[in-house]
């Protein structure tokens, strides 16, 4: 494994640690009953992480950078490989920082400091779509991993393959001396 392809998996690994934490209240915002305490917890956790200092934002943003960097390198060597895994790669990747912009930027706004013509039903609405924003993209990041793991996967084998045949070619070519 190289650098580029450490810098993926760190800044999707991290990503997805992220989210792991957040999950603990989008299961219960998403597929349990909704309860004022439920969601009281959801709004002070989210209020919480949309108010947290600047450095920890743009710690999650160059993180993303991080791994938008390490992909677009694995797709210069352009090879069959870059092309099936990391353009994949890269497209899930892209999708879930869209739907991190386009979803959960304006859902925590919307949650964090709210406007005065938006009612409580509004907000939980919105928490309610930050969580499903949440689960596509452990979706998406996961599907980065699996991406990658197979794009491992099959290097390896391709590796392994053409040893055995430079093997067999070697023992042919002794067989062949031997005779002559």
């Amino acid at each position: 494994m190289g650098f580029k392809q450490a810098a993926v998996l760190a800044s999707v690994s991290f990503f997805l640690g992220v989210l792991f934490i957040c999950f603990n209240v989008d299961h219960k915002l998403l597929w349990t009953e909704l309860t004022e305490e439920t969601v009281n917890d959801g709004f002070q956790f989210y209020t919480t992480f949309f108010t947290s200092p600047p450095a920890i934002k743009a710690l999650l943003h160059g993180m993303v950078g991080v791994g938008l960097i390490g992909l677009l390198s694995k797709l210069h060597q352009w090879d069959e490989s870059a092309m099936f895994f990391d353009g994949s790669s890269l497209v899930a990747y892209v999708f879930a920082i869209a739907v991190y912009i386009t979803v959960t930027i304006p859902t925590l706004r919307t949650i964090a400091t709210p406007l005065s013509s938006e009612t409580q039903d509004m907000r939980i609405e919105a928490i309610r779509v930050l969580s499903a924003g949440n689960v596509i993209m452990m979706i998406a990041l996961t599907g980065v991993l699996v991406l990658q793991g197979g794009q491992e996967y099959a290097r390896r084998l391709e590796a392994r393959a053409r040893t055995k045949v430079e093997t067999e070619e070697q023992h042919k070519e002794r067989v062949e001396k031997k005779l002559q």
